[in-house]
């Protein structure tokens, strides 16, 4: 290929290329000739070589020698060269580059050309590229040009002159008379540019703002001339007259409008009008209706006109243009908070595009569909939901599942409601939900009183139908062990009634702990809820202590560890077994400390309120913990008074008591053959307890040798003052006491009076 090959030349080359090496070379050997032919002498191709090096420039390779002669074309005389030289300078230099510098004196000068079309190059790039200091240097010529009598210049002035507010935003107060009177232009191309650079300047200060509100009027005018004017072929697209225009000037008076009542009131009309008489079935309408609309939400306007806007967008939903149905949900989304009942009006539609194939599309319409859900539609909508639940795609069912979730929270019109549909979402997308699914589902139950005999049976119905969703297992395990007795009872007036045996809840959980579908958490449900059957049937116990020890070996750390804890139940301490493993009381999500998904850290209420009225607080679990639920058995009253709690991590070697939740503020923990021991909390802080034991004898002889002992837990400190003494009088006539301080300096969840009492030695009296 020569050097002087013409460009069409050049390009029939290198599309011809087969490889991008031959590619590259040719490239590199017309670069070469380029540059060789840059460093001689003017022989009229600069603007030729300039031209092929622009296209290399635009596959990708470097042409950053070519800065330098974009400099010098544009000082040259010629308008074709000053043309290419100016193209160049925009496609290769910005204002990083210190070429760009070289080109301010020649921009000035072309600037006051007597050609309108080297202005217009001028305008042009500077608009493109021009620096900070080039602005600055240039602004008093463009202000100048703003005011020219020629309509081609002022309207690139005009562009030009919002790219330096963009650059250097205290030029506005330069520009701002001119551009007031660009709005008594005629040329539709100067009043697109003068709406452009008010725009800017109203955005960029709010004095300028309050100037231009009192053209709002004069803007009102021209778009009524617009939306009313008759077929110009000059300016007519689809039928509108200039909608480009039209949407610029929607544009400014929504910035004019907003916050502003009397600018608002001036425009309600002409958007009115404007939304009556435009035609949306081309683009171009629809592009004008829309920022109709966004501009009637964002000012003071009527509620009829707004009412009006929410209808337009519900005629955009049935558009065939997907992205039309896109934004028309968009805008509504960001209205159904203001206009909940306007946008309720077009459930249906909404609904419909659930079915869209398009993702975004079905996306927006999800969100939309559950933001319309309401205390009066939500049997209804929630029908839809999970219709769609039950096909839509995976990517959306997590946030589906929540959104329903959520819904069904606030709006339930009742529990039973409530319980059927989540546990037809955990049947359909159980493992989509979110991890405090499981524990925010046991509560819904336990609190539901009335309905556990209906919830057991139809968990138990589904555990045997299908084990692969976790979720939905762990519920199930949970209320099998806890409702057991209701299960095997069989009397359910709220479902019809299922015969259900022993061995066959036995065998369901049982086929839950050796199903290879069953996680460590699912496991640590089951082996839990077939301990606690132990107290719920009768035939069946030595089936329950022979699965519980087959655990006890588990490679799996937390089930040997469960297993473990319960084989001590039911040897060392057995006759406690019935008292540890009672129903849980109910959780009283409302209180301080419970939140979604850790529960175990929560405040739980006993429920009979004569025998506890003091709140008790356990040490928070981590959240992630998904069997936090069955960490903790909270059981009956001991002596009326005291709640015994047993936590999981107790192992058979340290089996101890926590006694906690003293009320009322005396109580009798100890009283066998004559000895009664009362103990008192005294005074209590945040971080600290003063606890006072007394000892008193009713027997005939005094004891001696009293001795009392506490144990606690590593995070409390304990400290116990020397007794009153070590001698308790017979029949009552004295009493020995001894005080007990507790501090808990890192307040990790205080446990009130942790105590163990040793038997007395029949020989101490």
């Amino acid at each position: 290929m020569s050097p002087s090959v013409r460009l069409q030349e050049m390009i029939r080359v290198i599309r011809g290329a087969r490889t991008q090496g031959e590619e590259r070379g040719v490239i590199q050997r017309e670069c070469a000739a380029i540059r060789a032919q840059f460093r001689q002498a003017d022989n009229g191709t600069r603007s030729h070589n300039l031209a092929k090096l622009l296209y290399v420039h635009m596959l990708g390779y470097p042409a950053h020698f070519g800065q330098m002669e974009c400099v010098r074309l544009i000082a040259s005389p010629r308008y074709n060269e000053k043309r290419v030289g100016y193209l160049g300078a925009m496609m290769l230099l910005d204002e990083k580059q210190d070429a760009s510098l070289l080109i301010t004196n020649s921009i000035k000068n072309d600037l006051s050309h007597s050609s309108q079309y080297v202005q217009s190059l001028a305008l042009c790039t500077l608009a493109c590229m021009g620096s900070a200091e080039m602005c600055r240097d240039l602004a008093p010529e463009i202000d100048r040009l703003l005011r020219a009598s020629n309509s081609y210049i002022k309207k690139k002035a005009a562009l030009c002159a919002v790219h330096m507010v963009r650059k250097v935003p205290e030029l506005g107060e330069l520009f701002t008379p001119a551009a007031r009177s660009l709005l008594s232009e005629k040329n539709h191309g100067v009043l697109h540019g003068a709406v452009v650079l008010i725009t800017e300047l109203c955005e960029r200060n709010p004095d300028t703002l309050e100037q231009f509100r009192k053209a709002v009027p004069e803007l009102v005018l021209m778009m009524k001339g617009l939306v009313m004017s008759g077929y110009s072929p000059e300016h007519n697209v689809a039928g509108i007259s200039d909608p480009f225009l039209q949407v610029r000037i929607l544009r400014l008076l929504r910035i004019l409008g907003r916050n502003n009542d009397t600018a608002s009131d001036a425009m309600n009309d002409l958007l009115a009008q404007v939304a009556t008489n435009t035609d949306s079935s081309k683009t171009a309408g629809s592009a004008v209706l829309y920022e109709t609309v966004l501009t009637v939400m964002d000012i003071k306007s009527e509620s009829g006109l707004r009412v009006l806007a929410v209808n337009i967008l519900g005629r955009f939903l049935l558009n065939n243009d997907r992205n039309i149905r896109y934004i028309s949900m968009t805008s509504l989304q960001k209205i159904v908070q203001t206009d909940h009942n306007a946008v309720q009006r077009h459930r249906g539609t909404i609904v419909d595009c659930l079915k869209d194939q398009d993702a975004s599309v079905k996306r927006r319409a999800l969100e939309l569909s559950l933001a319309l859900v309401s205390a009066v539609n939500i049997r209804s909508l929630m029908k839809e939901l999970l219709l769609f639940l039950s096909s839509c795609p995976p990517e959306l069912r997590a946030h589906t599942t929540s959104g329903i979730f959520n819904a069904a929270e606030r709006y339930a019109p009742s529990q039973r409601w409530h319980i059927d549909t989540i546990l037809h979402v955990l049947t359909t997308a159980g493992g989509d939900v979110r991890d405090e699914t499981v524990p925010n589902l046991i509560q819904l139950i336990t609190t539901a009183t009335e309905l556990h005999c209906y919830t057991v049976h139809k968990l138990y119905r589904a555990l045997i139908t299908d084990i692969s969703v976790q979720s939905l297992v762990q519920v199930a395990c949970w209320c099998i062990g806890e409702y057991g007795d209701l299960l095997l009872r069989g009397e359910c007036e709220e479902t019809e009634p299922v015969q259900v045996t022993e061995d066959d809840v036995l065998d369901a959980l049982e086929t839950v702990l050796q199903s290879h579908m069953s996680s460590p958490a699912t496991r640590g449900f089951a082996l839990t809820a077939t301990m606690k059957l132990s107290t719920r049937i009768t035939h069946n116990v030595d089936r329950i202590r022979s699965i519980v020890s087959i655990y006890g070996s588990c490679i799996d750390v937390e089930l040997q560890q469960r297993a473990v804890e319960y084989n001590a139940l039911f040897k060392k301490y057995d006759h406690m077994r019935a008292a540890v493993l009672e129903r849980m009381p109910v959780i009283d999500k409302s209180s301080p400390g419970h939140t979604n998904g850790e529960s175990a850290g929560g405040t739980i209420k006993e429920l009979e309120p004569t025998k506890l009225t003091q709140e008790i607080v356990f040490p928070q679990e981590p959240s992630n913990q998904v069997s936090d639920e069955n960490d903790l058995h909270l059981h009956n009253v001991f002596n009326d008074h005291l709640f015994l709690v047993l936590n999981s991590m107790i192992s058979s070697d340290r089996f101890f008591f926590l006694f906690v939740a003293i009320a009322p503020p005396s109580v009798t923990v100890y009283e066998k053959n004559g000895v009664t021991l009362k103990l008192q909390t005294d005074t209590q802080t945040d971080t600290g307890m003063t606890v006072t034991l007394t000892a008193t004898n009713s027997t005939d002889g005094d004891i001696t040798g009293l001795t009392l002992q506490a144990a606690v837990p590593k995070s409390v400190q304990l400290q116990m003052k020397a007794p009153s003494g070590d001698v308790i009088p017979a029949h009552g006539l004295g009493q020995v006491t001894q005080t007990v301080l507790l501090n808990n300096p890192n307040k990790v969840g205080l446990h009130s009076d942790t105590v163990q009492i040793d038997s007395f030695p029949s020989t101490a009296w």
